[in-house]
């Protein structure tokens, strides 16, 4: 049998090749992007870019109901999203297997939020599964379906960024696609009217109850009995660092199959410890369980709720051994996430902050312009909130605000959840300014295609939505397209639209600098006879530029010339090298 060293993200890739999954379709969110991206690397596999979590979950679900396994994959905000289908999907169950795959992000590597994705589980009365590592993640995934389909329930697999992100070793085997199963009408399992789901919950909790006794003697629960002074309850990556500190000094109680948890086993492996610990990242949910079934128990009271766990945080919290790890010197500056070099969100940003703009932001690589010294940013809440977010604003403002005030999105965000508060501005007529930071792609998230950009999730030709035309026929008469890279016709544009007395949108439109189909101007230099050090042109935050011996200086390895540090200097100390980058 094969063995490969693989990512976690690409185990789940490889799970839902040999589980005989026909249709994936996702939302990119890191960190579980890369499943449906390696996912698209089999032929078998349907696999799409859906515009928003809840589309690409009722995609997932019309094929499952189809008769095809299928799947979809989001992050832990994208699951807020999806949550409208994810709790009826609970009621109607599946016909093909139908596995969800949502990824947590605890310690807030990418994310504006740290939620706890196993509440959904509980919430929404769903089998959950959280592998911990690239081995499980495959088996588990693989599992899922099997338990989908057994028990007619969607399954959730919860990764985490340490395992979605970490690579370990897989074993390989064939694709078993199972027969697609017959589509039957059945309007009293599948049409969720009032009469039929309320004969369907009582359905859902014998499930449950069925999912219990399957968690009392499933192999995805194990006990790994070693030291009896103290056990441990755990999973995920907790059980990895729980292993590293303490091998086969403690015992172990390791949980695969999260939701629902068990009870006897929890009790019988209770019964042969001394002290009982609980090790989880974020909400106690274990720990809670254990201690309704009336057991004593170490847990948050020592373990924190916030951030990641990590091998000494267990060492030093529960009294093993801590593995420091290579000093750093603490002369090291930060290094803060800044916009890339060439970004065309920086122009724009530049020209809000001149103007003193109060900016409703939201979710993208562009949530940067919040940072000095560009610091064109008062709120990101959520993916379109700046939309609806600046319509209450005005609304509640009026005059006052209108004339500078302004909402950033990006495209991929506006196609995913912008639409629709943009059409409550249209409706509701709030004097609002909208300017959507149209760069070409999905960039935060690493250049993955959407509905604006014209090709699909494996980068052939596919429909192409016409921002412009869109904006005009959601009732918009003022919609003007402006290069960002050009400062002047970007302050032109701001101060045009925020003076009308009507609603507007701003499409600021130029390509991400990192796609390869962009072909940069040669890098810039910094004529020294001519700098005065005025650092007019550091006002933009470039990471390209500097000041040495109090002169502008020009990387030329990150400069892309596009000439936006050339419109602020005052004494045109900036020239081309003439050297293409």
């Amino acid at each position: 049998m094969k063995k490969q060293l693989m990512l976690g993200n690409a185990a789940v890739a490889r799970g839902l090749y040999e589980a005989g999954c026909a249709v994936a379709s996702s939302y990119p969110g890191t960190p579980s992007t890369e499943i449906t991206e390696e996912a698209a690397r089999f032929d078998d596999i349907y696999c799409e870019w859906a515009p928003n979590e809840k589309v690409a979950m009722e995609v997932a679900f019309g094929a499952c109901l189809a008769g095809k396994r299928s799947f979809c994959g989001m992050k832990h905000v994208g699951l807020n999203v999806a949550a409208d289908p994810l709790f009826t999907m609970s009621y109607t169950g599946v016909n093909a297997g139908l596995v969800i795959a949502v990824a947590d992000d605890a310690g807030m590597h990418s994310s504006q939020n740290e939620q706890d994705s196993r509440n959904y589980a509980i919430a929404a009365k769903l089998p959950m599964l959280e592998p911990s590592d690239s081995a499980e993640a495959k088996e588990f995934t693989k599992r899922a379906y099997e338990i989908s389909e057994e028990y007619d329930t969607p399954v959730l697999l919860k990764m985490c960024t340490r395992v979605a992100h970490s690579q370990s070793i897989v074993e390989i085997q064939d694709r078993v696609e199972p027969p697609k199963k017959p589509y039957e009408k059945n309007i009293a399992k599948y049409v969720m009217m009032p009469g039929n789901a309320k004969r369907r919950h009582p359905f859902v909790e014998e499930r449950t109850r069925k999912l219990i006794q399957l968690a009392e003697e499933t192999d995805l629960n194990r006990v790994e009995m070693g030291g009896t002074e103290m056990g441990i309850i755990t999973s995920s990556t907790s059980y990895q660092y729980v292993k590293e500190v303490f091998g086969d000094t403690v015992s172990v109680l390791k949980l695969g199959m999260i939701n629902p948890l068990p009870v006897k086993l929890i009790l019988d492996f209770a019964s042969h410890v001394d002290h009982l610990v609980v090790v989880e990242e974020l909400d106690p949910i274990i720990e809670n369980h254990c201690r309704r079934l009336g057991l004593k128990v170490t847990g948050k009271n020592v373990l924190p709720l916030e951030d990641e766990f990590s091998q000494n945080l267990v060492a030093e919290k529960l009294g093993g051994t801590v593995h420091r790890g290579a000093a750093l010197d603490d002369a090291i500056p930060p290094r803060p996430p800044v916009m890339c070099a060439g970004c065309p969100h920086r122009g724009l940003f530049y020209t809000l902050n001149k103007n003193k703009c109060t900016v409703m932001g939201d979710i993208g690589c562009y949530t940067l312009g919040a940072v000095a010294p560009l610091s064109a940013m008062d709120m990101t809440l959520c993916m379109g909130g700046s939309i609806s977010g600046i319509h209450g604003f005005n609304k509640a403002l009026g005059e006052e605000s209108e004339g500078k005030t302004v909402a950033v999105i990006g495209d991929s965000t506006f196609m995913h959840s912008g639409m629709t508060g943009l059409a409550n501005i249209a409706y509701n007529q709030s004097n609002s300014t909208v300017i959507i930071l149209d760069n070409s792609i999905t960039g935060m998230t690493g250049h993955q295609q959407n509905p604006t950009t014209g090709y699909n999730i494996k980068g052939d030709p596919a429909g192409k939505i016409d921002l412009e035309a869109l904006c005009r026929a959601m009732g918009f008469n003022r919609v003007r397209v402006v290069d960002p890279y050009d400062l002047k016709a970007c302050d032109q544009a701001v101060k045009e639209e925020l003076a009308a007395a009507e609603p507007s949108v701003i499409i600021s439109r130029r390509p991400c600098a990192l796609l390869k189909y962009v072909k940069h101007k040669a890098p810039l230099a910094v004529d020294t006879s001519k700098c005065i050090g005025c650092k007019s042109c550091m006002k933009i935050g470039c990471p390209a530029i500097s000041i040495k011996e109090g002169k502008a200086h020009v990387d030329s390895t990150l400069c892309v010339g596009c000439g936006v540090c050339e419109q602020l200097c005052p004494v045109d100390a900036f020239e081309s090298t003439g050297k293409e980058g």
